[in-house]
């Protein structure tokens, strides 16, 4: 078993383990015990109640982050023709056309995003095995299979994230940086719990937030009042 280190230890008294956080406090909390000697990112994980494994119960959507992750994206638009030169003004960071399948397929993968118009994605389906399990294969469902690739593009580099239910039946995602500010760090919070209140699937039957966690990279775990979150989010 693991020893636990002196900091992390006083991390541990200062969350009560025994009570659930309001949205806001528990940002406020999590921001104060990011102590780590880097900037440490803040994740969100709410366990739904669906069942993954039927198709009528996943839940997987984007949004747009009004203040962003912290991270900025390296953006591949996979395109032909004039949407090349689209991608290009808009500011991707890797522009290329059908031959760059072979590429990716001898290991280059230099890249945190991927967009392709649906004219190549007969070809771009051939990644699915390499993409797929990285979270990066272009899906119309996420807005990366598109011929709007300009808002496309933008839209990534300005902070939108795609969250996807995992096979437990929660969703974790980034909601920015420790550095943030308290208020832009509540809003990016609230903006992605909004996003998967109205991501439920109709399937879903019972109580759909089950439970809702914040931590930072190097943080403990903070419980958060699902019920309460929810009421928050929407105020």
């Amino acid at each position: 078993m693991s020893k636990l280190s002196k900091r992390y230890k006083a991390l541990t008294e200062k969350v009560d383990r025994q009570k659930l956080y309001g949205l806001r406090e528990a940002v406020d909390l999590g921001k104060s015990l990011a102590t780590a000697k880097f900037d440490e990112s803040v994740e969100l994980h709410v366990r739904l109640g669906v069942d993954p494994r039927h198709a009528d119960q996943q839940v997987r959507s984007t949004v747009v982050l009004p203040h962003g992750t912290g991270i900025v994206k390296r953006v591949l638009v996979i395109a032909a023709g004039e949407k090349m030169a689209e991608a290009e003004a808009a500011g991707a960071d890797h522009v290329a056309g059908e031959d760059v399948v072979s590429r990716i397929q001898g290991g280059w993968l230099e890249f945190d995003a991927v967009i392709a118009t649906p004219d190549v994605m007969k070809v771009v389906g051939r990644l699915g095995k390499i993409l797929g399990p990285r979270g990066l294969m272009p899906t119309a469902k996420t807005n990366t299979v598109t011929f709007d690739v300009a808002d496309a593009v933008k839209e990534i580099k300005a902070g939108r994230v795609e969250f996807r239910v995992d096979k437990t039946a929660i969703v974790h995602n980034s909601v920015g940086k420790a550095s943030f500010d308290n208020q832009k760090l509540f809003e990016n919070v609230a903006t992605l719990m909004r996003a998967i209140l109205k991501a439920k699937p109709a399937a879903a039957k019972g109580q759909y937030v089950r439970s809702v966690t914040l931590s930072t990279t190097m943080g403990v775990g903070i419980k958060i009042d699902p019920n309460a979150a929810q009421k928050e989010c929407v105020e």
